[in-house]
C-alpha cells in the first residue's frame, strides 16, 4: 500500500561517515541496496539484536512503502571464537551450535515481525573469497603474515578512523595492549587466524585456519550488492572497530564501499546500558513471551533510532495497551475505507517526519492523532469523513510494520440476536433500549464496540 502519488518521499538520514544528516540518494533510481550486519549464532538473541533488526526492518519497509525496490542483505556469522568456545565447553560439534542458534534467531525475528532478508549469506560459504581478498591485501602491502595469522595495517589507509570520528594517532593511543608481539601496531587487526589443534579450519596460503570477523562482511556485501552499494547499517557498537575495519579493507583493495552508514542507539534495561559486564543481556524471546510480540516494535518506534531506548515492565505494558487501542479501532473500521485513497494531508505529515532522519516518534504522533480523529468522526457518524482517514491509518501502519488484529470473533446466536436488536434500537433512536442491550451483552462477558456497520462484540 503506497502513499498517494502527490506525496513524494525525500528521505534524509544521519550518515556516520559524514557526521551529519544528508539526503539518501540511491545508486540506481528506484532501487535500494542495504547491508545490515547480522548475528553471530552462538546464543539466543537479546534486546540489542531485536532493536537493530527492528530499526532496519522499519527503514526497509518505509522504503518499500515509498515504492522503492529494496535488496536487503543480512549475514550470519557461523564461525567465530565464541562459537568455538561454546562448542568446546559443551563438547558438541560447532555446526550443531550454529544450526540450533540460527533457528532460534529466525524464530525470534518472525515473532517480532522482521521480514526475512533478501539474502542471508553465511560466513562459512565465503571463506575462499575471503582468502582471495587477504592475498590481494598482502600483495598491496596492506597486510602481513605472522606466526599466528595475517594482520591488516590500518596505517596504510589515510582516513582510517572515519567512522569513529578520530584520527589514527588518537586510536593508537587508546588501543588495547595486545599479547601478539609480532603485531607492528596495536591497532592492526587479524584477517586470518591460524588454526590451533582441534579447531575448525580451512586451507590458505598461510596455513589452515579461519577468517577474522572483520573480513567476512567486506566480501559478502560486495559480492551480493556490488561496489558503491547504498547503505551499510548496524548497532552503534559496531561502528568502531568492526565497520571501520570493513571499510578500511575495501579501501585498501581499491573498492568503493558503502555510500551511506547508519547506526542505531543502545538499549537500556531499567535505566542501565545493556552490556555483558552488567549481565543484563535480556533474552528477546523472554520479552515477547511475556508481552504482545508487537510491543517491542512499538517501543522502538517511540524512540528515535539514534537515541538510547529504555526497556522495562512499565513501558512494555504501556506499549501493549496502546496496541489494544489500535486493534479496537481496526475492528471498528473493518471494511471502511477499502479502495478509498488515504487522506493526503495526513500522509504528507507522516512522510515529512519519516523523511526527517526516520523520526518515528513524531510519525507515531500523527498515527495517534489520526486514531483520535477517526473515533471522533465515527461517534458523530461522519462515515464519509472517516473513510480517507481509515485508509491513511492502515497505510501508515504498513509503512512502519505494525500489524493490527481487526478480526471480530464469531459469537453465539443469542449474542448475535442481541446485536441486531441493539442496532434496530439505535436506528429508531431508542437509546435507553440500546443501552439496556449493551449492558446485557457486557454481563455475558462481551466487549461491545460501535462500528459503521453496526454493533460488534468480542470476548473480553
Amino acid at each position: 500500500m503506497n502513499p498517494p502519488t502527490t506525496v513524494t518521499p525525500m528521505l534524509r538520514l544521519f550518515d556516520t561517515a559524514a557526521g551529519t544528516v544528508r539526503p539518501f540518494e540511491p545508486r540506481t533510481p528506484g532501487k535500494v541496496s542495504m547491508y545490515v550486519c547480522g548475528p553471530t549464532v552462538y546464543g539466543p538473541p537479546h534486546l540489542g539484536h531485536g532493536r537493530f533488526s527492528l530499526v532496519f526492518d522499519v527503514l526497509r519497509r518505509y522504503l518499500e512503502w515509498s515504492g522503492l525496490d529494496v535488496t536487503y542483505v543480512s549475514n550470519i556469522t557461523d564461525i567465530d571464537d565464541k562459537i568455538i568456545d561454546r562448542a568446546n565447553t559443551e563438547q558438541r560439534p560447532w555446526q550443531e551450535i550454529t544450526e540450533s542458534c540460527e533457528a532460534v534467531w529466525y524464530r525470534a525475528m518472525d515473532a517480532i515481525g522482521v521480514k526475512r532478508p533478501t539474502h542471508d549469506p553465511h560466513a562459512t560459504a565465503y571463506v575462499e573469497q575471503m582468502v582471495a581478498l587477504i592475498a590481494r591485501l598482502i600483495e598491496a602491502g596492506a597486510a602481513y603474515e605472522t606466526s599466528d595469522g595475517v594482520y591488516f595495517r590500518p596505517l596504510e589507509v589515510g582516513d582510517y578512523g572515519l567512522l569513529a570520528r578520530q584520527d589514527i594517532e588518537s586510536l593508537q593511543v587508546g588501543a588495547r595492549v595486545d599479547v601478539v608481539d609480532e603485531k607492528e601496531s596495536p591497532i592492526d587487526f587479524a584477517l586470518w587466524k591460524k588454526a590451533k589443534p582441534g579447531e575448525p579450519s580451512w586451507p590458505s596460503p598461510w596455513g589452515d585456519g579461519r577468517p577474522g570477523w572483520h573480513t567476512e562482511c567486506v566480501v559478502m556485501s560486495l559480492d551480493l550488492l556490488g561496489e558503491g552499494f547504498d547503505l551499510h547499517g548496524g548497532g552503534q557498537d559496531l561502528c568502531f572497530p568492526h565497520h571501520e575495519n570493513e571499510r578500511a579493507q575495501a579501501v585498501a583493495d581499491g573498492k568503493v564501499f558503502a555510500r551511506h552508514w547508519v547506526h542505531n542507539g543502545f538499549v537500556m534495561v531499567d535505566d542501565e546500558k545493556m552490556s555483558k559486564s552488567l549481565g543484563n543481556f535480556t533474552n528477546l524471546l523472554d520479552l515477547i513471551d511475556r508481552y504482545d510480540a508487537r510491543a517491542y516494535r512499538l517501543l522502538c518506534l517511540q524512540s528515535h533510532y539514534r537515541s538510547p531506548i529504555d526497556v522495562n515492565e512499565k513501558n512494555s505494558a504501556q506499549a501493549t495497551a496502546a496496541l489494544e487501542r489500535y486493534d479496537a479501532l481496526a475492528r471498528r473500521i473493518a471494511g471502511l475505507g477499502d479502495g478509498v485513497p488515504p487522506d493526503t494531508a495526513t500522509i504528507e505529515r507522516f512522510v515529512g517526519h519519516m523523511d526527517d532522519d526516520l523520526n518515528t516518534p513524531r510519525a507515531l504522533a500523527v498515527i495517534a492523532e489520526t486514531v483520535t480523529e477517526i473515533n471522533r468522526r465515527l461517534d458523530i457518524e461522519d462515515i464519509a469523513g472517516t473513510e480517507p482517514l481509515a485508509a491513511a491509518f492502515r497505510s501508515m501502519l504498513v509503512a512502519v510494520g505494525l500489524t493490527v488484529d481487526d478480526e471480530v470473533a464469531a459469537v453465539g446466536d443469542e449474542a448475535a440476536t442481541l446485536c441486531r436488536q441493539r442496532d434496530d434500537a439505535r436506528a429508531a433512536k431508542e437509546w435507553a433500549r440500546a443501552d439496556e442491550i449493551r449492558d446485557q451483552l457486557q454481563a455475558m462477558g462481551y466487549v461491545v464496540e460501535d462500528t459503521p456497520t453496526g454493533t460488534k462484540v468480542r470476548k473480553g
